[in-house]
């Protein structure tokens, strides 16, 4: 297994590779101490190439790091496949088998200045795209990477619709299940924002080069109120399944007291 760290640089082509040549195996490395860096891991057993981006890792570094791995699979002449590290949770069995792995020598090298092009004024590389994915297909996708750790998912965002998670209690004869699903609240109004509302942590899950969502987390122990919508607007694409207005709270915590006026409105209609 070869270990490849992706470096930022100050001046073009801004990345490069160094491989890393101390730790035993591959569990020295990928730990607690460098969750602020970005890896590629070369398994020549599996021909793969693992992606890895610590919890920490700065944005820029992890999109370098795409770059550098599809030009490191052209290097070793297509033979090897990309994946991401980050699909597997720390206690999945790929993960920790991983982590087992002794680092050694191979014949993937390191990838620097003199490796990139001269830079044209009239080209440019998009690596990433942005479309319109299946809904439901993009869903499954998203909910097979861990949740990050102290972190509690609020919005997924996909094209222009917004989903929340909502926990569903089922009851199997003396036995109770809970499961988290995820509620549609309806769609994006151009030019909608979610300034003041929380610090979120947002995650960009990416397929194939196409983006499929972004979730926005809140930290699990973040008491702070959400942002006050005396008015929700929710366009519904197909009016014979409307959404929740249970959800709709839960997810933006709107004032009690405009619950209250709501139930005590519905009360008197249903006496009229």
């Amino acid at each position: 297994m070869q270990i490849f760290e992706v470096i930022e640089l100050n001046e073009f082509p801004y990345m490069e590779i160094r491989e890393v040549v101390q730790g035993q195996n591959v569990g020295d490395i990928l730990n607690e101490t460098n969750r602020e860096r970005v890896y590629l891991l070369v398994d020549h057993d599996m021909k793969r190439i693992w992606t890895y981006n610590g919890p920490h890792s700065p944005f820029k570094v992890q999109l370098y790091g795409g770059i550098l791995a599809g030009m490191l699979r052209k290097q070793l002449r297509l033979f090897y496949r990309v994946y991401p590290l980050n699909l597997y949770s720390k206690e999945d069995r790929e993960f920790q088998e991983l982590l087992e792995k002794p680092i050694g020598g191979g014949r993937a090298t390191p990838i620097e200045k003199q490796d990139f092009p001269e830079p044209t004024q009239d080209k440019y590389i998009a690596d990433v795209s942005i479309s319109n994915p299946k809904i439901n297909a993009a869903l499954e996708y998203i909910n097979q990477f861990p949740q990050p750790e102290h972190l509690v998912r609020r919005f997924i965002i996909i094209g222009g619709t917004i989903f929340t998670d909502e926990e569903i209690t089922e009851s199997f004869l003396k036995e109770q299940k809970t499961t988290i699903n995820q509620v549609k609240l309806g769609r994006l109004n151009n030019g909608f924002t979610f300034f003041q509302d929380h610090n979120y942590s947002t995650r960009i899950i990416i397929k194939e080069r196409n983006i499929q969502g972004i979730e926005l987390f809140i930290n699990e122990e973040d008491e702070s109120s959400s942002l006050k919508i005396e008015i929700p607007i929710i366009h519904e694409d197909k009016f014979t399944k409307p959404g929740s207005i249970n959800s709709l709270i839960n997810a933006f915590q709107i004032p009690k007291k405009l619950v209250e006026e709501n139930q005590t409105n519905s009360q008197n209609d249903s006496f009229n």
